[in-house]
């Protein structure tokens, strides 16, 4: 974590409120915070969500932790969530601005306890997966799959203007209104048309994309990425992530990255099938706030 991402991520959020970012100081020091956000901004359409609210972070320096502070911060922030009408609190997969989806509870085991102990427990066990992209060379079968479908009258490459509005639509209506602002805010924010990848069918029609680059502007980060239900197993998700990668490669990639696929899922096993292997597993955890 730098400022400038703290900034960014929490302090000029939208649905930010002040009042829901709780502090420990020692002697003038910061030793330990907590963060709760409920929305104030609906995220799709006039949905304020407001019977749940999250608590994207929490922490305590190392010299003051055993003492207690982390259960007080995290029940302060889940008091003030219950205090403005929410009934239900996840830890920690707030969208838009989420860091990390959930907890790792390898690496913070004292985190995990101290949550369950608070009535958090499991809803979702996404993984964050990684790549190398030295010596990254599509494969022969993925090449000719693409000949092929151009061949077809398929258009494979980046979206003119005209194509942000059903890309912005399918992305929200058949997969996930975040995705629709991910891009949306993304091309507003000056990122290069070239981080998109489309595939029209013959007619013209937009059936499904993949991207890099779209968070924080890291080129290295994938995502998002789908296909239309009825163009699955068609082979076309393959080619647009194939696609992806050779121009990430060229633009001076050494690794394709992204936070989250559902255990188990089908993109997840296509993201295996393509040499992307699990680095982190995350919990997204929930308690009830009676």
């Amino acid at each position: 974590m730098t400022e400038r991402r703290l900034r960014d991520l929490v302090l000029l959020d939208r649905n930010f409120d002040a009042d829901g970012l709780f502090v420990a100081e020692q002697d003038g020091r910061v030793v330990g915070s907590a963060y709760a956000v409920r929305r104030r901004v609906a995220h799709d359409r006039d949905d304020l969500e407001p019977g749940t609210g999250w608590i994207p972070y929490f922490f305590v320096v190392p010299a003051a932790r055993g003492k207690g502070l982390g259960r007080r911060l995290v029940e302060a922030a889940m008091s003030w969530l219950r205090a403005q009408g929410a009934r239900e609190v996840f830890f920690s997969n707030y969208t838009p601005n989420y860091v990390l989806p959930g907890l790792d509870a390898a690496r913070y085991p004292a985190a995990a306890q101290l949550l369950a102990s608070l009535g958090f427990a499991e809803v979702e066990r996404p993984s964050a997966m990684d790549r190398s992209l030295i010596g990254y060379q599509i494969p022969a079968d993925v090449r000719e799959r693409v000949t092929g479908l151009r061949a077809e009258g398929w258009y494979l490459g980046s979206p003119t203007g005209d194509d942000l509005v059903p890309l912005i639509r399918i992305a929200g209506e058949a997969f996930n209104s975040d995705w629709a602002r991910a891009i949306r805010e993304g091309v507003l924010s000056g990122m290069p048309l070239e981080r998109i990848l489309v595939a029209k069918d013959p007619a013209g029609v937009v059936l499904g994309w993949a991207m890099h680059g779209t968070y924080e502007a890291v080129i290295e980060r994938f995502g998002p990425f789908g296909v239309l239900p009825e163009s699955r197993g068609t082979g076309l998700g393959k080619v647009l992530l194939h696609l992806t990668l050779e121009r990430m490669t060229a633009l001076g990639a050494h690794s394709a990255w992204f936070l989250w696929a559902d255990e188990g899922s089908t993109a997840s096993k296509l993201y295996e099938r393509t040499g992307f292997a699990p680095t982190r597993t995350f919990s997204i955890l929930r308690a009830p706030l009676g």
